[in-house]
């Protein structure tokens, strides 16, 4: 190895010439000599790099030289008789060190009203390329489960019933439990409002047409957006982390039909399970506050709920299920294979999974309000 030096060659165009070899056995020697040089201004007007006789190079010398031409400028040097190498580590050097400081650059950001539309901008911006890239990543695992339904044989049968028990079987106790409360809760409003109104009795079309046709399966979907889908997200990020994705690909094996298609599957066939159970648990806790809070016992309760609450509620909250299991199964599966090689970015992703599903469920749920709503349902 030869000992790192620079110098500086003014012209028409100042350029600092590298020679040696710039690697992190080297650097030593030369790192405080060139904050020297800088700090006495021999960077100044300087924007060409001179790398012809540059040696060897690795990433510590490539965040030295880059970070001494940031003192001076935001710009990057053009580089000269530079090799391939040498260019892809003085940029991602300068992209390293760029996303180091950008938590400082928001910090001291203004906070105008222009810089607020900005912002605002910004963010309407990063939302739109966020749907069309799940639309697009909806494409690719729609394909994906055609193939593994029409050709059984790729099908991963138990990856698919693991899935089915976790996200599904698993869940029941905990969608359980929640609906029935949310079905007491429920009733206790109606009985405190309808009391004043002298119209007791109507709790029961409350709690039925609340939980049969939205409260059940949006209750059951935001459960699971929150209980599974992170999950899936966290299971896939922490397979990308251990190269396990390139490892199936090195194999001949496609990611989409081993990870991606067995969760969507187990999601679009359970949540509708899931969605029942949370109706039934949600009328039960209704039940229970009519009969012990207002004298209407289970027979009472249950044949009005047939007399006048129709049967199309449960249908419509029902079909919304399967699109609820659709929608968090592709987003929690999207945002693990996004994950990079950092636990930072496995739990960013793992939020953002989770917001982005229930931000889903919720838009789905008007959509099908106003499809249901034009069809006079």
């Amino acid at each position: 190895m030869s000992a790192p030096d620079f110098h500086r060659v003014d012209g028409e165009a100042p350029q600092l010439v590298l020679q040696g070899d710039w690697t992190i056995a080297t650097i030593g020697s030369v790192e405080e000599k060139l904050r020297d040089f800088v700090s006495n201004g021999g960077l100044d007007n300087v924007e060409h790099l001179a790398a012809g006789e540059l040696g060897q190079l690795d990433t510590a010398g490539a965040f030295i030289i880059d970070r001494s031409f940031r003192t001076i400028s935001d710009r990057e040097p053009l580089v000269l008789n530079a090799p391939d190498r040498v260019l892809a580590l003085l940029s991602q050097a300068r992209a390293v060190a760029l996303s180091c400081e950008e938590p400082d650059q928001i910090k001291d950001a203004p906070h105008g009203f222009v810089d607020m539309l900005e912002r605002t901008g910004r963010g309407a911006e990063h939302v739109w390329k966020e749907t069309l890239e799940t639309l697009s990543f909806m494409g690719g695992v729609l394909v994906s489960v055609s193939r593994v339904v029409t050709q059984p044989g790729k099908m991963r049968w138990t990856a698919l019933v693991s899935v089915m028990e976790e996200s599904g079987l698993d869940a029941v106790p905990i969608v359980a439990f929640l609906s029935f409360f949310v079905g007491m809760v429920v009733a206790f409003i109606g009985a405190t409002s309808l009391a004043q109104l002298g119209a007791t009795i109507f709790v029961v079309e409350l709690v039925g047409i609340g939980h049969l046709r939205e409260l059940g399966g949006v209750l059951v979907a935001v459960i699971i957006a929150g209980r599974t889908n992170s999950a899936f997200t966290a299971q896939i990020g922490a397979m990308k982390m251990r190269q396990e994705i390139d490892a199936m690909q090195t194999l001949g094996l496609d990611p989409m039909d081993v990870i991606v298609a067995p969760r969507v599957i187990a999601m679009v066939l359970m949540l509708p399970v899931l969605t029942f159970i949370g109706m039934v648990s949600g009328l039960a806790g209704g039940v229970i506050v009519s009969w012990l809070a207002l004298d209407i016992n289970p027979t009472v309760f249950f044949n009005r709920l047939q007399d006048f609450v129709p049967m199309e509620n449960f249908w419509i909250g029902m079909s919304k299920a399967p699109v609820f299991g659709l929608a968090i199964a592709l987003i929690g599966c999207r945002q693990g294979l996004e994950v990079g090689g950092s636990v930072q970015s496995l739990g960013e992703h793992t939020t953002k999974s989770v917001v982005q599903s229930i931000f889903a469920i919720i838009v789905i749920d008007a959509l099908f309000a106003i499809f249901y709503m034009e069809l006079g349902l």
